[in-house]
């Protein structure tokens, strides 16, 4: 598909709805909030990796574009604000999100060029 593929607007707001909410189990906002926080660096990192794994099987599945992925970003990082996370936390989770999404396409194009 080009720069500009085709994809449902309403399937990328609901995924990212999704999205942010299984990490809201997984990581619930009081936690961000907290200052004693009692979730381990490494397992946080491992919520987020696992949680940006979905993501990219979504942006292959449905081969988001750039406007698909510049809205898959946005849609998440405001499901992240209104769920109550930091400023902070919100700004490393989408950009985690926009690196993952956007390497993981690149290096399925890779390994289907090799194919």
């Amino acid at each position: 598909m080009g720069l500009f593929s085709l994809f449902s607007n309403k399937e990328v707001t609901a995924f990212a709805k999704d999205l942010a909410a299984g990490l809201a189990k997984r990581y619930p906002p009081a936690l961000d909030i907290s200052p004693e926080k009692r979730v381990s660096e490494n397992r946080l990192t491992k919520v987020l990796e696992e949680t940006l794994a979905q993501a990219v099987e979504f942006q292959q599945k449905n081969r988001l574009g750039l406007v698909g992925k510049a809205k898959l970003g946005n849609e998440f990082r405001w499901q992240l604000k209104e769920l109550g996370y930091t400023e902070r936390f919100v700004d490393v989770a989408t950009e985690g999100l926009m690196v993952y999404i956007t390497r993981g396409s690149a290096a399925a194009a890779a390994s289907q060029k090799k194919a």
